[in-house]
């Protein structure tokens, strides 16, 4: 099961194309800019409370049979956040410094 490479920060809407080397996932997949996340969201995913790794780039030449952008389409559903900016920064603020790897 491949990612689902969302085609979008979900905070400020910044086009991320699957070959974005600035999309930042969390372990849900929720899917942010790099600038996002370092800015407003300092490392806490806003909506389950996790970090942030580096989206892999998907291939766009099918080296391999069947693996690429081609054969597995990247999602064209843009996904937004459901929270407020408000809400995300209280809740932001309330869990940042907290390392990743204990909340």
């Amino acid at each position: 099961m491949a990612l689902q490479l969302r085609p979008n920060c979900e905070y400020c809407d910044k086009d991320l194309p699957p070959s974005a080397q600035d999309a930042r996932i969390c372990s849900y997949e929720c899917t942010f800019c790099a600038d996002c996340v370092a800015t407003r969201l300092f490392n806490v995913c806003p909506n389950c409370g996790g970090g942030f790794a580096p989206r892999p780039i998907r291939p766009g030449h099918e080296w391999r049979p069947g693996v690429c952008t081609v054969k597995q389409v990247p999602s064209d559903k843009r996904v937004h956040l459901k929270y407020a900016a408000e809400d995300v920064t209280a809740f932001v603020a309330g869990v940042r410094d907290v390392p990743p790897a204990e909340r």
